[in-house]
């Protein structure tokens, strides 16, 4: 049995709700997609019982009705998780996983900015891209957002 196999086969074991949730992409490359109310367990069991020590970046996605996100965690064997899960587009809250990867702040602050999310546990900081004068409302990677003022730079999408 290959690593990818054995890390499909303990996520499987572990929880049952994943059985064919786990799919192997390609060589060192292993995509999960968790609901979200089971995220913290299955992002945990990766962390500390898989080890996938290493955030790579966290991707935010419009998928239209909902929010999506995919962590990119890695292993030191090179073999890459893409732990994936959403929340609805109206009210889109996640918990901040700074508690275990300090440099998600990033990430987080980026996904605040762009997406709308608001990321509980995330500490009062610095916005991340957008300039501090940018509108609280307008977040410029979701599918449907339009300039309210294309007239300072902030051209449409």
């Amino acid at each position: 049995m290959n690593k990818e196999d054995s890390i499909r086969e303990n996520f499987e074991n572990r929880f049952d709700f994943l059985k064919s949730a786990v799919k192997i992409v390609r060589p060192r490359r292993v995509s999960i997609e968790v609901p979200y109310d089971k995220f913290d367990e299955v992002f945990r069991f990766a962390v500390v019982d898989q080890a996938f020590l290493i955030l790579c970046t966290i991707t935010g996605l419009d998928e239209g009705e909902n929010l999506g996100f995919i962590y990119h965690l890695s292993q030191e064997s090179g073999i890459v998780l893409n732990l994936k899960t959403s929340v609805p587009k109206l009210n889109p809250v996640i918990k901040t996983i700074t508690g275990v990867f300090p440099v998600a702040e990033i990430y987080e602050r980026e996904m605040a900015d762009l997406l709308g999310v608001r990321v509980e546990g995330l500490l009062p900081g610095n916005r991340y891209p957008l300039t501090d004068d940018w509108p609280l409302d307008e977040h410029p990677l979701r599918k449907d957002w339009k300039s309210k003022d294309a007239g300072e730079g902030r051209g449409e999408a």
